[in-house]
């Protein structure tokens, strides 16, 4: 008796708003499993083709096709343009918004998610926060220097019920993605993690690997985790600066051959997220009436770079 054929899996039709690393990353793991569309400011091209390398040093040319459409309809809308181009990118992209169409913040540090998730409260707003390490090269290839995990949560009250389906369509890409209920939790380690790690790889222009027992980091790296877990405990967040300590040297151990998003974007010569990550430490921290000098001085820092 023969049997039917198995029907293939309808493949969900994702947009990717920024083309920078962390949307080249997911574009190439997503390629083979899904419909994507890329959208950015910048691109003139109808498509943007870039060679991936993946984790196992294998690499593959993708091609994605840029959205001029505006009648698209997403299943699923992956934002993942820098923090401070974050929110002006999602107006942009307004008109392909739907209360019934989730969107996936990827944004490191914090502020920009938060803004997002109240100005569009009628839209389903996810946060995912990533220890995945990618950059761009100097060849223009997108090279994922570090396999790392995702996790996926609510950012409003209208994104609860899409959680699990966004959640299951990121894992089609073999990537580890795990649904987190206290996603804003995860988003104040990866704060740490962040301000831990990409401030001493652009000060010292190195790879994340290469600031473990430099001085410079090594003297430094204790008093940050301090500040940020004060700051937690201040707005009812539980974190012991030892935990936030051996994170940061996990990550930057299993990121070793990354070269951070701060380091890519002081050797372009573009503004830096520094704002977001050791300058909101510090913001947040001296509003309160807590001391921050070590976030203070690493913000001007690298800002003293530019």
């Amino acid at each position: 008796m023969s049997t039917a054929p198995m029907t293939q899996a309808i493949k969900p039709r994702i947009l990717i708003i920024g083309a920078g690393a962390m949307g080249r990353l997911w574009a190439g793991y997503l390629q083979p499993c899904s419909e994507l569309f890329f959208a950015t400011r910048t691109a003139q091209a109808p498509r943007i083709d870039f060679v991936f390398c993946d984790s196992h040093g294998d690499r593959h040319r993708i091609d994605i096709p840029v959205c001029r459409n505006h009648d698209l309809a997403p299943d699923l809308i992956l934002l993942t343009t820098k923090a401070p181009d974050a929110e002006a990118a999602l107006v942009s992209a307004e008109q392909l918004l739907h209360r019934r169409r989730p969107v996936i913040l990827f944004q490191n540090g914090m502020g920009s998610q938060q803004a997002i998730a109240a100005r569009f409260s009628s839209v389903p707003i996810l946060a995912a926060s990533t220890t995945e390490g990618a950059y761009i090269d100097a060849a223009g290839e997108l090279i994922h220097a570090g396999r790392g995990q995702t996790w996926v949560g609510a950012l409003n009250e209208c994104a609860h019920s899409h959680v699990a389906t966004a959640a299951e369509q990121l894992g089609r890409s073999g990537l580890e993605v795990s649904v987190d209920k206290d996603v804003e939790d995860r988003l104040w380690q990866k704060l740490a993690i962040n301000a831990g790690i990409n401030p001493f790889t652009a000060l010292l222009d190195c790879s994340n690997g290469e600031i473990l027992g430099h001085d410079y980091f090594e003297e430094r790296i204790g008093a940050v985790c301090h500040e940020v877990s004060q700051l937690m405990h201040a707005v009812g967040r539980t974190a012991h600066p030892e935990e936030l300590e051996a994170r940061v040297r996990d990550v930057a151990r299993r990121t070793a051959a990354n070269s951070s998003s701060m380091r890519q974007d002081i050797r372009s010569g573009r503004p830096t997220e520094v704002d977001m990550m050791n300058g909101f430490i510090a913001r947040e921290s001296e509003s309160l009436g807590l001391p921050a000098p070590v976030n203070r001085a690493l913000t001007e820092a690298v800002k003293a770079l530019r």
